[in-house]
Formats: structure tokens, C-alpha cells, sequence
């Protein structure tokens, strides 16, 4: 299955302009036949902390926008955004995976950010999921849950790829290229790491760096500090090849 990673710039705390400037990239990135186009992290708003402003309701605009793109261009949309939830005290940073067919699965983020102050106003989650998109088993996490081998390692058994999307500040772009690697070769999976670029309206500067990297830790695709679309074709029976050939994960304990 081809996957498309949309490495993008944010418009500060106003979703209806990057929405309105994500649509042409989803569509180029559908017409390259792409079958999954993958947004960054809070793609709508950037990594704000304001979530009286960003917030949106399971079912609000973004959401919408996000269904109608996917049965568009008859694609699987993914990337995450503050959700509050009926009832919530404090929203969620929740990855959304949105169908063609309008379906929505949800993944609110295991680790706020509490570097940056993320835990005061984000709840956190409480498990991954796995999701099966037209026969690639794949389990969405969040920029700082890259940081936690455990996570990954627990899903590995059930999981072909893991969708990384993030707001990773470019002063820490190494650490985010080293474990994005480390992520793929130990957990004998693809990483596909999506990473946003240019100014946040929190003063940080993020340098992109897109990635996609194949169960044996080759990069299959990579981007620099550029708006572009990262593409690679994932098959299952590769993770399943590289498992078999090099058994390691057996020996966890």
C-alpha cells in the first residue's frame, strides 16, 4: 500500500487556512495513488497550548473537512488536533484515522509534553490501538511518545507500521531522525515519521525532516526543511519476511 506524508507549515491558530491549504496537497498526493495521506501533528493549529481557541468537538470542523477529503479522493486521511470530548475537563492531542467511507478512528496521545508545559492542558490517553488499512496493520503515536521504546515494543506483535506524526522542534532534529530509525530496526516494522516545518506561534522553529523507514532500517524516503510529499509502497509480507529471516523479537523478555 503507498503511503503519502504530507511534511507542511501551519497556519498559527487558524485551522480554517491550513485546511484550506492542505487540500491541494491531498490531492497531489491522491493522484499519485496514495491509498493513506498522513498530516503532521495538531495540523490544523500548530502545537498551541491555548485549547480555548484550538479545541474543536469530536464531531467540529475539522473532523468534517477531514471525512469529506477522504471520500473526495477515496482515501484513508490521518493526523491529530486538540479534541474535547462531552463532558471533558481538558481536550485530548487525538490522532484521527479517517476512512473513505467516513469511519473515524481515534488515538489520544499516551504522553503529553510536559517539557513544554502539555500536561496542563492536554489529558493524556490511555493505550494504543491498531488499526487495519486494506491489509497493513498499523498503530498510530504521537511526536513524544517516540521517546518510549515500551510503547512500541508492545504493539510490535501486532503491528506492520507505525505513523509517527509530529511537531518535533528542529533544536532536537537529531534525536527525532536516531529514533525513528531505532523504532524500525528494533521493532522490525516500517516507520513513517511526519513532521511539520517552518514557524510555530510558540517561537520554536521545526526543521521537517519526514521519514519513512522499512523494517530493516533502510530509509525509504527522507525530506529536509522543505514543504513536500514523502511516498513509499508498504507490504506486510516484507515485515513478515524481515521477522522471519532475523526471528529477534522472540527473544524479548
Amino acid at each position: 500500500m503507498r503511503i503519502a506524508a504530507v511534511q507542511h507549515d501551519i497556519a498559527w491558530e487558524d485551522a480554517a487556512a491550513t485546511r484550506a491549504s492542505l487540500e491541494p496537497r491531498i490531492a497531489t498526493a491522491a493522484a499519485t495513488g496514495a491509498r493513506l495521506v498522513s498530516l503532521t501533528e495538531m495540523f490544523p493549529t500548530g502545537f498551541s497550548m491555548a485549547t480555548e481557541r484550538t479545541a474543536e468537538a469530536p464531531d467540529g470542523p475539522t473532523t468534517t473537512w477531514m471525512v469529506e477529503q477522504a471520500a473526495k479522493h477515496d482515501i484513508w486521511l490521518a493526523g491529530s488536533l486538540a479534541e474535547l470530548a462531552p463532558g471533558a475537563q481538558r481536550p485530548s492531542n487525538t490522532f484521527r484515522l479517517v476512512a473513505p467511507d467516513g469511519a473515524v478512528h481515534r488515538y489520544a496521545k499516551i504522553h503529553p509534553f510536559t517539557y513544554a508545559g502539555e500536561d496542563e492542558y492536554f489529558a493524556p490517553g490511555d493505550g494504543t490501538v491498531t488499526i487495519e488499512v486494506e491489509g497493513l496493520r498499523i498503530t498510530p503515536l504521537i511526536c513524544y511518545d517516540l521517546r518510549f521504546a515500551d510503547v512500541f515494543w508492545d504493539a510490535a506483535g501486532d503491528t506492520d507500521a507505525y505513523l509517527v506524526v509530529a511537531n518535533w522542534p528542529a533544536a532536537r532534529r537529531d534525536h527525532w531522525r536516531v529514533l525513528l530509525d531505532a523504532r524500525a530496526v528494533e521493532n522490525q516494522a516500517y516507520v513513517v515519521g511526519v513532521n511539520r516545518v517552518g514557524h510555530g506561534g510558540n517561537g520554536l522553529d521545526y526543521a521537517g525532516d519526514s521519514r519513512i523507514v522499512a523494517p530493516d532500517g533502510e530509509a525509504l524516503a527522507t525530506a529536509a526543511r522543505d514543504e513536500t510529499i514523502l511516498l513509499a509502497d508498504l507490504d506486510p509480507a516484507t515485515v513478515r519476511r524481515v521477522r522471519e529471516d532475523y526471528p529477534f523479537l522472540r527473544d524479548r523478555r
